[in-house]
Parts: structure tokens; sequence; C-alpha cells
């Protein structure tokens, strides 16, 4: 890898390729996915090594509940204004 480090234009002289494995975990908590599927992907032996290495990434109960009650109402906005209900 380090011979690779000078032919990739725009590559951080401190790059390592685990790098790429903490852009991947990263991209796929972003997409939503759950711990055992992210733990599977990196092959790692329990979930607790994913959570501990990765928890911080994963949205709070928090930040979650208010997404899901968010999305809740807005579907039943749009519902009472599409069937013309008062």
């Amino acid at each position: 890898m380090r011979s690779a480090r000078g032919k990739v234009p725009g590559l951080p002289e401190d790059f390592r390729f685990h790098d790429l494995r903490h852009y991947y975990a990263s991209l796929l908590i972003a997409s939503g996915l759950d711990v055992k599927v992210v733990q599977a992907r990196l092959r790692h032996a329990s979930a607790m090594t994913t959570l501990n290495t990765y928890g911080h990434l994963w949205p709070d109960a928090d930040e979650s509940a208010r997404a899901a009650v968010s999305m809740a109402m807005a579907a039943r906005a749009d519902s009472l204004r599409t069937t013309g209900t008062p």
C-alpha cells in the first residue's frame, strides 16, 4: 500500500489501508443498516466489537424517535390533505 500511496493523486500521506474499512463501515451505518449486518460485513466476532468501534456513528434513540414521530405526522398530514378530510 505504501508504494501505491504516491501513485494516487490527493491521497493523504498518513492514509492507511485500514481507513478504507472505517469508511466502508460508516457508509453501511449511514445507510441505516443495523449492528448485526455491519458486524457480519466487517467480520467482527461480536456485535459488541462493532458497537465499541462504531457505536458513535449510529443515531441515538432520541434522534431516531424524533425522526419516526416526524415521519408519522407528515404522512398523516399528507393523508388528510389528499383525502380532503377536515
